[in-house]
């Protein structure tokens, strides 16, 4: 190894935990436990019927029943029987595959549901399904599967076999936990144990229900006081949220055996996340971009929001409305205009795999329609399209010196990071943040937001060492700027049109970009691109074009 990937090493190394680095000796030395077939009675299933109905699965994930499954936009069939050793689809389009969340759709029969679930038993005994990732997830859709009447079809000795099964996969995973990652495989793996405790009556089900108490821990070091899950992704964030309710789900259903101050861990919980969530949610209903997010993974915000209900979850907003503190993310809310920003670094620090160079970036909506849009995520797979997604180019942020935030590399790596600080926060009105890249630690760049009913105002200056710098608006998809100069016009769907001046700087250029608004999905847009060598200090001004108005007035 060369010195220059030594540092590199060195200096992603040096943010992990103790108990991080003792997991990835074992897991990269030892590897983990190989599964062993359950032993004795098969467990049983001690809820009969939930308190409120599951949701169903997200739309990512499809099967036809049989041999063909869709998963992420990446279809993929199989001649004969299926293949669950498949691998050339990559390794997140495997985990998905093992995770079963398919086998939750309304539409597949009960006959193939269960016909699949038993293949997998009898011809996957190791392998990638059992990871422990794939595994969490897959124990928990089977367990609902089993506690939602006739979707696995009648009784017989069959569901012996799953739950056996079961049995042997929580098992599993309680002896391979991924201490080595932490963050949200670690807390999906205290998930799943936690709720097989509940779900099934078994001699070990006091063991995995022993996991509550680091589930308690974990809960509360990944859910800090404004409720946002740490990895600061909206989609991610609404993935747990919806395993937090099945798990208040599953101890409302079974009182007597969760363990004192499980019910109120899991409605707390719930309740800071929904109302965290709430402030990332555009007007259109769906979640903003940031990081590794994308639509049509997890439930709708509005979907968690009914299932929350239904067990009496009511969400509870942060402290101060529209700022999530401990996430560093912010809302401004005023007449026609939403805002949502990042204002904050990669995180957490011992895990920033899924973090994104969008510090100072926004996202936002005009009278319910999307106009700047993150760039959301393709895939998980080293190289360009991943690459992109991640680069401080892509957001709505200015691009210092031709260098990225923070130290980017592999898929979820992250060397040296930036310093981000948001310096002040007027709730709907204003707020002020900065950044000092790591590789340009003289150079800070200091973004104002204000906001009115009438305009949104973005001031952006460096303050130390003057460079150059790259200023982008990117557009979301659908939308044509017209651009004259410093000024651009933008027609909305609605008729409307919203011109945009970047004054005191140079003129606006328009570039064509991908952007990945769901996973596997590429989409070309517009964007609003401007350079500056050095950068000077800057106002974008956007608002509804007066010339329109004008024109609407004179046609009544």
């Amino acid at each position: 190894m060369n010195a220059g990937r030594l540092g590199l090493w060195l200096r992603t190394a040096r943010y992990l935990r103790a108990r991080q680095i003792a997991g990835q000796v074992r897991h990269r030395l030892l590897g983990g436990r190989a599964p062993r077939p359950w032993k004795g009675e098969p467990p049983r299933l001690a809820v009969a019927t939930p308190v409120a109905p599951f949701l169903p699965a997200p739309p990512f994930a499809w099967s036809d029943g049989a041999r063909r499954f869709r998963l992420r936009h990446r279809e993929v069939g199989f001649e004969g029987a299926v293949d669950w050793d498949h691998a050339d689809a990559g390794p997140l389009w495997a985990y998905d595959l093992h995770g079963f969340e398919w086998a939750r759709r309304t539409t597949l029969a009960p006959g193939a549901r269960r016909a699949l679930v038993l293949d997998w038993i009898d011809r996957h005994p190791r392998g990638i399904g059992w990871s422990p990732h794939p595994t969490s997830l897959r124990t928990l859709a089977w367990t609902k599967l089993l506690a939602t009447p006739g979707v696995l079809g009648a009784e017989g000795p069959e569901r012996g076999a799953i739950l056996a099964s079961l049995g042997s996969q929580l098992e599993h995973l309680g002896a391979n936990l991924e201490t080595h990652l932490l963050a949200n495989h670690y807390l999906s793996n205290l998930l799943a144990l936690t709720i097989g405790g509940l779900a099934l009556d078994a001699p070990r089900s006091k063991d995995w229900l022993a996991n509550a108490r680091a589930l308690a821990e974990e809960l509360a070091e990944q859910i800090p006081d404004d409720g946002l899950h740490v990895e600061r992704s909206p989609m991610y964030h609404a993935l747990l949220l919806e395993t937090v309710l099945d798990g208040l789900n599953f101890s409302k259903s079974r009182r007597t055996a969760a363990p004192d101050g499980l019910d109120a861990l899991f409605s707390d919980t719930a309740s800071r996340m929904l109302g965290a969530l709430a402030v990332l949610v555009h007007p259109d209903g769906g979640i903003a971009l940031f990081a590794d997010s994308g639509h049509g993974v997890a439930q709708e915000p509005s979907a968690l929001a009914g299932y929350a209900r239904a067990l009496g979850v009511v969400a509870r907003g942060p402290e101060r409305a529209g700022l999530l503190a401990d996430a560093g993310y912010l809302r401004l809310e005023r007449g026609p205009f939403v805002l949502l920003a990042s204002v904050a670094g990669p995180a957490p620090a011992y895990q920033p795999g899924h973090a994104h160079c969008d510090a100072l970036a926004f996202e936002l909506s005009f009278a319910g329609e999307r106009i700047v849009t993150d760039t959301g995520v393709h895939e998980y797979i080293p190289g360009r399209l991943r690459d992109l997604a991640r680069a401080t180019r892509s957001h709505a942020t200015l691009e210092v010196a031709g260098l990225e935030q923070a130290e980017l590399w592999a898929a979820h790596r992250i060397g040296a990071r930036p310093d981000v600080r948001l310096e002040a926060f007027e709730a709907h009105r204003r707020a002020q943040a900065s950044c000092a890249g790591y590789a340009t630690p003289d150079t800070r760049h200091v973004r104002v937001f204000e906001l009115d009913e009438e305009a949104l105002r973005i001031e952006d200056r460096l303050e130390g060492a003057p460079r150059r710098a790259r200023f982008q608006l990117p557009l979301a998809p659908g939308l044509s700027p017209r651009v004259d100069g410093s000024h651009a016009e933008i027609r909305l769907e609605s008729g409307d049109a919203l011109r945009i001046e970047l004054r005191g700087g140079p003129r606006l250029r328009v570039e064509d970009a991908p952007c990945f608004p769901e996973f596997g999905l590429r989409l070309e847009r517009r964007v609003l691109v401007a350079e500056a060598d050095p950068w000077p200090k800057t106002e974008l001004v956007i608002a509804k074009s007066p010339v329109v108005a004008h024109i609407r007035r004179e046609s009544r």
